[in-house]
């Protein structure tokens, strides 16, 4: 329900209290989630919702209603775990009554939330598909009353826009792997770059800081910068026109590990080394845990973890607003750092894989 509606059920339960100077106190049941719907919904486009019988709503007796707009969950491993982990949290169970949207056309995505808005939803969650072209959309849910997270991924915009945002910091993602690449110390950089979805948070973050590298050093050099849009079998196809080309190259720069993986399959198809003890250097972003064993074992040199696991801090934002207090941060970073094949643990994997 609509914050102001909180406001005045509470003011009208604490007029009610004083007049009859007794009462029975409700439960707020609004704690850690319990495990709701988390089967992914179809490619291309796809809204679900589900409904409270006993809500919380911050203790007002009926539910908090969230739209939540995300990108498809077959994007990557990392999109799977993002979209399972909302759609467990954001559960009748815990107090809310949820929509859910897929897609990852950021037209579409606005279509949606414009939708939403109209619908009411007191808060809008959103991971968008472009960092640009949500000026509308902020500016109405202001007006409306709706309030916005960004999760996952940013966009540009004035942080008066919306009231928080969990997501991680893709920029510093591409410095610390930058940095790592740079620390190996090779005579010449060769790089195949396969870029994701070109204007996502994370291929800008990704891109820049490599793009700032390739710009200084002189012994840093692309042998191909292209997009997959986090495709596995486009990386694949990449890399394969390169190996054809016959042109030289020791560094495959993915910004995924599904597009780390295609890119590996056309190493291994044609008989060409990698990873530790190989020809040419990998490195993905992501936190697969399949992924983290291929760093393990030394097939892939490096790995950018960025978590997936935003659920529970959205959640505690909104409980928090629901009862009247303002989240301490504006901007939360998940935390993330990256993992190298000669020093990942086992341990590690366990720990951070998903």
């Amino acid at each position: 329900m609509k914050m102001k509606k909180v406001l005045g059920l509470a003011l009208a339960a604490a007029l009610s209290l004083s007049l009859v100077a007794c009462g029975g106190g409700g439960n707020n049941n609004g704690g850690a989630s319990s495990g709701g719907n988390t089967s992914n919904p179809p490619a291309g486009g796809s809204s679900s919702s589900s409904s409270a019988q006993q809500p919380t709503g911050g203790g007002t007796g009926e539910p908090i209603t969230v739209g939540i707009i995300n990108n498809d969950p077959n994007e990557s491993g990392y999109r799977t775990a993002n979209d399972a982990a909302m759609r467990a949290m954001f559960t009748e169970a815990n107090g809310y009554k949820a929509t859910f949207y897929n897609n990852n056309d950021a037209a579409q995505q606005i279509a949606e939330a414009q939708q939403m808005i109209q619908n009411e939803v007191d808060f809008l969650l959103l991971s968008p598909a472009s960092t640009t072209g949500w000026d509308t959309v902020l500016k109405d849910a202001q007006d409306a009353g709706t309030q916005v997270i960004l999760f996952d991924r940013m966009l540009e915009a004035d942080e008066s826009m919306y009231v928080a945002a969990v997501v991680s910091d893709m920029p510093a993602e591409g410095v610390t792997a930058v940095n790592w690449l740079a620390d190996q110390g090779l005579e010449e950089y060769n790089i195949v770059h396969i870029q994701g979805l070109m204007g996502t948070d994370a291929q800008v973050g990704r891109t820049g800081a490599l793009d700032e590298k390739v710009a200084a050093e002189a012994n840093w050099n692309y042998v191909t910068q292209q997009t997959a849009s986090w495709d596995e079998e486009t990386a694949r196809t990449i890399t394969q026109s390169v190996i054809d080309s016959g042109k030289s190259f020791n560094v495959i720069y993915a910004e995924n590990n599904g597009m780390a993986r295609g890119a590996v399959a056309a190493l291994d198809a044609n008989g060409i080394t990698h990873g530790k003890d190989g020809d040419v250097i990998v490195m993905g972003f992501d936190s697969d845990t399949w992924a983290m064993e291929a760093v393990l074992n030394g097939s892939w040199n490096y790995m950018g973890l960025c978590n997936p696991l935003q659920a529970e801090t959205v959640d505690r934002i909104i409980k928090d607003l629901a009862a009247g207090n303002a989240p301490s941060q504006k901007i939360i970073y998940t935390p993330e750092q990256g993992f190298d094949a000669a020093t990942i643990t086992q341990a590690d994997v366990d720990t951070y894989g998903t």
